[in-house]
């Protein structure tokens, strides 16, 4: 596992490539040159590359699990991309704050965890359990980030889970998986239904009620 300082170090010594680079403006660079670049000097495997909006993100794996991502953005769309965007070096494009990336919608969530599990129950009902264990596993997951966003925490991939109270973790326990049978999926997936209604109430969505009174009626 890489520690703090080795971290710092790369950070520190991929930096000083980049103010170097001439042909860099602002951050972008030539994706294949640094590709051989990151290869040869500490031995980076490329993993994915990840496309949002102008940005193409190439992400690697280093030595001892440490993870880089090596963004690219066109000089004239180089803006800053969250509250925690600091700039090194070059200058950043204007920009009206459009394309910052929007927090999630309460409502948004109650309405894909209800969804996944209307997708979970259907699964069940086929006998296509890894189907369903997967869709209870997103049930369970936009509940817990409707709890972070009541509590102004991170809500997206899954970072503000771990900070959340016990007794709220303590609801989900039951949504865990130990067996494929269908009474056992059957269990988990009222259990993170409940906990996506209440979780959709402490937000204030205003359709929870009508959804639950819903779904009680199906057979």
């Amino acid at each position: 596992m890489f520690t703090v300082e080795q971290r710092d170090a790369l950070r520190d010594r991929l930096l000083t490539l980049a103010d170097e680079d001439l042909r860099i403006v602002a951050g972008a660079a030539v994706l294949d040159d640094w590709t051989r670049t990151l290869s040869d000097d500490v031995a980076a495997l490329q993993l994915v590359d990840l496309v949002r909006g102008p940005t193409v993100y190439r992400v690697f794996l280093l030595p001892d699990g440490l993870q880089f991502d090596l963004s690219l953005t066109p000089a004239a769309r180089f803006t800053p991309a969250g509250p925690r965007f600091r700039l090194l070096f070059g200058e950043t494009a204007k920009s009206d704050g459009s394309e910052l990336p929007k927090p999630p919608v309460a409502g948004d969530l109650f309405g894909w965890g209800v969804i996944y599990g209307l997708h979970s129950r259907a699964c069940i009902e086929r006998g296509r359990v890894w189907q369903a264990e997967h869709y209870i596993g997103a049930v369970r997951d936009h509940a817990l980030s409707l709890a972070c966003l009541h509590r102004e925490l991170p809500a997206v991939q899954a970072r503000g889970y771990d900070d959340l109270p016990a007794d709220t973790l303590a609801d989900f326990a039951g949504t865990h998986i130990d067996s494929l049978e269908p009474e056992r999926l059957r269990t988990a997936l009222s259990t993170a239904m409940k906990a996506l209604m209440h979780q959709a109430r402490e937000n204030g969505v205003p359709s929870v009620d009508a959804v639950a009174q819903r779904l009680s009626e199906l057979p």
